[in-house]
């Protein structure tokens, strides 16, 4: 309900503003969306499983299978993450950005967004009270929510941004259990703390790596218009 909820106020919104429709997100689907999907996806599960293996590699931590985590488990978790990744980028790259691109231009509109998705995380994070976790959480989500709003805006379509979001989100929720959902397909049995150098590299792969890679695979797309040119 709430995803619909979203789609009818985007709606309005192109409606009343710019006589627009849905279309102008780009929500139908074609051979090249599924194509942007599916790469966005592998890209993103790649990173965030070389994060965790870096991670595994310094700490000397191991994974175990859940042994209670059934196939039902796997589907609700998958469609939670699906459902959340969706609400996200309906409300950051869906019909506000649009409009702040059209009347701000590609590259303020596209910070305005990223802007607002560390904010954002901030209050879903509850993190108020933390500067440093504050601090950490609008780099890392506000670089990822620019990724995101530029390959919108690239492509003139979410199809890209939603299948990097979700790769991301699939691979540190469901199969690393690291989300809000608790355990989930493997259970991290800690090793030891990471030393100043593992840390920093750590780090620099979790907040830089995914956001380089996918940069550079949309800019080399041929989308729609040439527009990060401009």
């Amino acid at each position: 309900m709430g995803i619909i909820i979203q789609l009818t106020i985007s709606w309005l919104l192109l409606w009343v503003i710019k006589r627009e429709n849905l279309s102008v997100l780009g929500l139908l689907p074609s051979v090249q969306r599924f194509k942007h999907f599916s790469l966005g996806f592998l890209i993103a599960a790649a990173i965030c499983a070389f994060n965790y293996f870096l991670q595994t590699i310094f700490s000397g931590s191991n994974w175990s299978i859940h042994k209670d985590f059934t196939i039902r488990d796997f589907i609700y978790s998958t469609w939670w993450n699906l459902r959340s990744v969706l609400y996200e980028e309906f409300m950051f790259r869906g019909a506000l950005l649009y409009l702040a691109i059209d009347y701000l231009g590609i590259k303020r509109g596209c910070i305005l967004s990223a802007v607002c998705f560390g904010v954002y995380h901030w209050f879903s994070m509850n993190a108020f009270g933390n500067w440093l976790f504050m601090a950490y959480l609008f780099l890392g989500t506000g670089i990822m929510g620019y990724i995101f709003a530029l390959s919108y805006a690239k492509t003139r379509s979410l199809y890209l941004p939603i299948g990097l979001h979700f790769g991301w989100n699939f691979l540190n929720n469901v199969i690393f259990s690291q989300g809000p959902l608790g355990n989930q397909f493997l259970i991290l049995k800690a090793g030891e703390r990471f030393s100043v150098i593992e840390n920093i590299i750590v780090f620099g792969v979790s907040t830089f790596l995914l956001p380089v890679c996918a940069f550079i695979f949309i800019k080399q797309l041929k989308g729609e218009k040439e527009i990060l040119n401009k």
